[in-house]
């Protein structure tokens, strides 16, 4: 069995999840919740950064990265599966994983901003910088919504849609329609996006 530790509020993590049950995966894939706040949890052993998702192989060794795991889990499917082999699909399927992260990244450090940080010293140009980067990349995806068969890209930008559901209350969701409907029809094509939903 492999082991993922992960957080079930984790975009990185749920992108994880769904690679694995469209690969047929998840039945190989132990899951176990990781605290990266605590020092003695056995994630910083498995994983010096002590971030999530880390994958532990059976050999005992680790993968981190949440792009570094699903490279693995496609290869172990005979690749080309969620990551396409072809240069031009696979570079797209990418560039298109690169914005969901960048989503996910952005919305993280706004959250640790307005959550973590006392009001008094918040840094309201740190976080209207984030957010612009979220606006910016909402706003191309919803002039040209991800199209074609479901890759790694379409499922990072769910969950980064997902992500933004969950900590700033479906926000996006007016002034995004078209990505709304695409969002929906991905739910119903990909039921293990509804099942890692926390």
């Amino acid at each position: 069995m492999l082991l993922l530790r992960y957080s079930p509020a984790s975009p990185y993590a749920r992108k994880i999840r769904i690679a694995a049950d469209l690969l047929g995966l998840s039945e190989r894939i132990e899951i176990a919740a990781a605290d990266a706040a605590d020092p003695s949890d056995s994630l910083r052993r498995q994983n010096p950064l002590g971030k999530i998702p880390t994958l532990v192989l059976e050999d005992g060794s680790s993968l981190y990265d949440s792009r570094v795991i699903a490279e693995y889990l496609d290869h172990l499917v005979g690749g080309g599966r969620i990551i396409p082999t072809e240069a031009t699909a696979r570079f797209a399927a990418l560039r298109l994983q690169a914005l969901g992260d960048g989503i996910n990244d952005a919305a993280l450090l706004i959250r640790y901003e307005t959550f973590n940080r006392p009001e008094d010293l918040r840094y309201e140009e740190a976080i209207a910088l984030q957010q612009g980067k979220i606006d910016r990349a909402l706003g191309a995806l919803d002039a040209a919504p991800p199209a074609g068969a479901i890759d790694i890209g379409h499922i990072a930008v769910a969950c980064a849609l997902g992500y933004l559901d969950l900590r700033f209350a479906g926000a996006w969701r007016e002034n995004h329609q078209r990505l709304v409907s695409w969002l929906k029809e991905f739910a119903r094509a990909v039921p293990a996006f509804d099942a890692t939903k926390v």
